[in-house]
């Protein structure tokens, strides 16, 4: 697609949809110029409950013997790290039903993502990207995002990172608008 469109892109991807660029980007090479990533929820550190090792394999047993709600409430604790109480909560709202109809994806989050959920530091040669790249994080995320932010700054020769103010996690869905302003603030 990229040599279709003229042999130059700019990615962006939200959390593991950022990791996915990432891996992209580094693919890629100089035909990527810029790279917007927006939390990247590598678990690098203890400042998050790892995933489980067997967390793909685990999804797609459920996912093979018709257990959607089961999926979708192992993705929500061990993938997201939503405490059990609150996830009776999220079954009450619509939403929830999209995501069991869509939960034969999830594992595919856990693949992007591989052993970077597991507590460990960052590989240090898993991605070459000359890219200017700019990660974003909100102010009001969890601690574990920054330290991935700031982890994989190190790691890349052109990154900064930039802190949105008053945003968390879900500032792509619910403020686009101060994501964009960043994006466009960064250079297009």
């Amino acid at each position: 697609m990229v040599q279709v469109a003229g042999g130059q892109a700019r990615l962006f991807g939200s959390s593991s949809g950022a990791v996915l660029a990432l891996e992209a980007a580094s693919q890629l090479g100089d035909q990527v110029t810029k790279l917007y990533l927006y939390e990247p929820p590598f678990i690098i550190n203890d400042s998050r409950k790892r995933v489980p090792a067997e967390y793909v394999e685990h999804l797609n047993r459920l996912i093979e013997v018709g257990k959607r709600t089961e999926a979708v409430e192992y993705f929500a604790s061990e993938a997201l790290g939503i405490p059990g109480e609150f996830i009776d909560y999220m079954k009450a709202d619509p939403s929830w039903q999209k995501m069991e109809q869509l939960s034969h994806t999830l594992a595919y989050d856990g693949l992007i993502m591989g052993n970077t959920q597991s507590g460990k530091p960052l590989p240090a040669d898993r991605w070459v990207v000359k890219a200017s790249t700019i990660i974003i994080v909100g102010e009001n995320s969890e601690p574990f995002l920054h330290d991935a932010a700031s982890a994989l700054a190190e790691r890349l020769p052109q990154a900064g990172i930039h802190t949105l103010p008053g945003q968390d996690h879900s500032a792509v869905v619910m403020a686009p608008e101060v994501l964009a302003k960043a994006i466009a603030e960064f250079g297009l």
